[in-house]
């Protein structure tokens, strides 16, 4: 039994770390969203290299190739913010209204009339 200003805590060892499932899953996603949307801009620009030379259905294709990758950039943004809410780095936003149990209701007409 040691004791001592340096002794060391009774504690057992921590517990293993388990496996985040549903990061895992999000950050697959998120890599095939990012491959899929430099596929589809290397994609529009050749579509565009293609309707410059002359070709009048590459434009088309072209304009279906942008919409494409702003769709995956999207999603993979949105699937971004819910990795960093899996991961735990930041919080489900409040649902609470102005109403909330928690605080003492607001004075109608603000500070001065509070006086």
């Amino acid at each position: 039994m040691a004791t001592g200003k340096r002794a060391a805590s009774r504690r057992g060892t921590p517990a293993p770390r388990s496996l985040n499932r549903a990061a895992l899953l999000l950050g697959a996603a998120i890599t095939v969203c990012v491959i899929a949307w430099g596929y589809l801009v290397y994609a529009a620009i050749d579509f565009g290299t293609a309707a410059r030379g002359g070709s009048s259905s590459a434009w088309s294709f072209m304009a279906l190739a942008c919409l494409g990758a702003i769709a995956c950039l999207f999603v993979g943004l949105l699937l971004v913010a819910r990795l960093v809410r899996a991961l735990g780095i930041t919080s489900a936003p409040s649902t609470g209204s102005s109403d909330s149990p928690d605080r003492p209701p607001r004075p109608v007409g603000g500070k001065r009339a509070a006086r």
